[in-house]
């Protein structure tokens, strides 16, 4: 029924031509038809199938790994068979942002990610990773990990077998262990700076000439073993654990040039970098000699700041420059706002630092909530000045009552200003600190609160709309596997789909033109040909979606990480089969125990 309105299709679909090449594959396969037995047909779905073109109504057979037809499939053996009447038929997402790099080498289920469907996930981007190390050097990267990306560092401390050194080893052992979705990684500045530069490089030093040549030698070393390219951070929001810059933040336009010939060197990897674009003029003129020097593809986050509310723009015009001169500069950006999640059980929450709440700081959330409810605690909770601790930890965000709200579940993503919670407290005549106590507290302390802090400027996302609809933009940010503590956006691939092709009154977007962003043109980013699109030769990374009904959970808080670990998690709905090479890894939702996925080693040519 959403035929026409995805994609602007009237009449029988089925009438739709699939293309020269598509047709002869279909009359080959049906004059063979009774000879050949294949693992496995999808029937009935709407197709949408990652190149932009409207929707179809049709089939999808696989054989191992890979996609042997797509269309009217009339005949053949089968040995199973899913009906998707009425639902849609897409390719795996391929999220090029995420931060498994620790988790890769313990945990087979790479969740988030892998419960929103997500086929193949990209790590070690922001310059954070944990190769190449040198055995002293363990503590220090682990720091950096917890620090910059909120991982619990207890967690890496037990998670972490550090059974490498060098980058080609780090692979090998992530590729030891099979996954339920494909990952991808990439060689960060953070580990290969300290690796190369010691405390100098700790310390945000110059690098010298001998420096970078060294960075850019290991840097090609990692891409030739298997990385898919070089990441870089330099965000002042980047810290290590004990509050000092990432030592990437400061690296000369000279150094990270250098290292990006090292790629070009060898004629492999893209690049990433995360920026504030505090300097856009500096920033550009560095990208497009990263890019011009090496011949590799860049790409860099791109969000909408409420300091600058439009100078996002400005940066989309020097991206559409940098294209039409004939660089690959390619921005990454957001589905929905970068948010906080504020909570007893978060990393971060309003009383964290008065000093009446640390007397119970040490207790299991429950039995806070239990001891909050008791009304004499209350008050000498609320009496209290806050200490200073909090102001270095949370800044003055912990307490922005106008532009927190209390998370709902569904959650809303896009939430009216006049639902605040100081809107609410002022609404029920009471004083803000008291609402909220009492809002944390309830549900045995589950309580989230939401700060929208980026791409959030004014109340709404218009700026993400206008950010995704852009010629040179792929989804990215959603950071899965990170930020355990206080963000839970590795569900943006979900929000992308609902809420951009299906929810919002306004700025809607086309879902196929949603679908070849998430699938087919990150995948292209990151210099994977072989994935994120529905034709014969391809992967056969597949998602069958009931579209009506898909949507986010409220995120939650698991400690299931090594040492007790905690983190926030967030489930979705109307996923009905993920399938990773071929493989069924997730049906309604829950996991099938099947684990395909596998380190991917560098680029992927285009199936032939």
């Amino acid at each position: 029924a959403a035929l026409g309105e995805w994609g602007g299709v009237a009449g029988n679909s089925l009438a739709l031509p699939w293309g020269r090449r598509r047709t002869m594959f279909s009359k080959h396969v049906s004059e063979h038809a009774g000879t050949i037995m294949r693992d496995l047909i999808i029937r009935n779905g709407a197709i949408v199938d990652g190149t932009g073109g409207a929707p179809f109504v049709g089939d999808v057979a696989i054989d191992g790994d890979r996609i042997v037809e797509v269309g009217p499939v009339v005949s053949g053996a089968f040995r199973r068979e899913i009906d998707a009447a009425g639902l849609t038929v897409t390719p795996g997402w391929v999220d090029i942002h995420t931060h498994y790099d620790g988790q890769a080498t313990w945990d087979a289920v790479l969740a988030p990610s892998s419960w929103h469907g997500v086929t193949t996930a990209i790590m070690g981007n922001c310059g954070v990773g944990f190769a190449p190390v040198a055995p002293d050097r363990h503590e220090w990267l682990i720091g950096l990990m917890e620090g910059v990306e909120d991982i619990p560092g207890a967690a890496l401390h037990e998670g972490l077998s550090w059974e490498w050194r060098s980058f080609a080893e780090y692979l090998d052992a992530v590729d030891r262990i099979p996954h339920d979705i494909d990952v991808g990684a990439q060689v960060p500045h953070g580990a290969l700076r300290l690796h190369v530069m010691g405390e100098r490089g700790a310390q945000r030093e110059v690098a010298t000439p001998d420096d970078i040549g060294t960075m850019a030698a290991l840097a090609a070393e990692g891409v030739e073993a298997g990385a898919l390219g070089f990441t870089t951070s330099r965000t002042l929001d980047h810290r290590t654990r004990r509050g000092d810059p990432t030592p990437t933040s400061t690296a000369s336009a000279d150094e990270l040039v250098g290292i990006a010939e090292g790629l070009g060197s060898v004629g492999k990897g893209v690049l990433q970098v995360v920026s504030d674009h505090m300097n856009t003029d500096e920033e550009f003129t560095m990208f497009r000699r990263m890019v011009t020097e090496s011949g590799r593809p860049l790409s860099f986050s791109l969000v909408q700041s409420p300091f600058d509310p439009d100078g996002y723009r400005a940066v989309l015009g020097r991206i559409t420059q940098a294209r039409n001169d004939g660089l690959a500069i390619t921005g990454q950006v957001a589905t929905r706002a970068v948010g906080l999640l504020f909570g007893l059980q978060c990393t971060l929450h309003p009383f964290m630092a008065n000093p009446v709440f640390a007397e119970i700081a040490a207790l299991p959330v429950p039995e806070q909530a239990r001891v909050m409810a008791d009304p004499a605690f209350k008050a000498r909770l609320l009496g209290a000045a806050d200490g200073a601790k909090v102001r270095k930890l949370g800044g003055a965000l912990i307490s922005a009552y106008g532009h927190m709200y209390e998370l709902d579940d569904p959650p809303n993503y896009e939430p009216d200003p006049a639902h605040s919670v100081q809107a609410c407290a002022e609404r029920a005549g009471r004083p803000v600190e008291d609402y909220v106590y009492d809002a944390l507290i309830a549900d045995e302390g589950r309580t989230l609160l939401y700060l929208p802090t980026l791409n959030f400027a004014g109340g709404t996302l218009d700026a993400v709309g206008e950010m995704l609809a852009h010629p040179y933009t792929v989804p990215g940010l959603g950071d899965g596997g990170a930020h355990v503590g206080t963000i839970c956006d590795g569900s943006f691939p979900t929000t992308l789909l609902t809420m951009w092709g299906r929810d919002r009154d306004h700025g809607r977007l086309k879902v196929p033109f949603l679908m070849q962003r998430q699938c087919r043109d990150t995948a292209r980013t990151v210099g994977l040909h072989d994935r994120g699109v529905l034709a014969p030769g391809y992967r056969a990374d597949l998602n069958v979606i009931d579209f009506e009904h898909l949507s986010v959970r409220r995120p939650e808080v698991r400690y299931d990480l090594p040492a007790g670990g905690r983190r926030l998690l967030q489930r979705a709905d109307g996923y009905l089969h993920t399938l990773v090479a071929g493989v069924e890894t997730y049906a309604e939702g829950e996991s099938t125990g099947a684990l395909p996925g596998r380190l991917v080693r560098g680029g992927q040519p285009s199936p032939t």
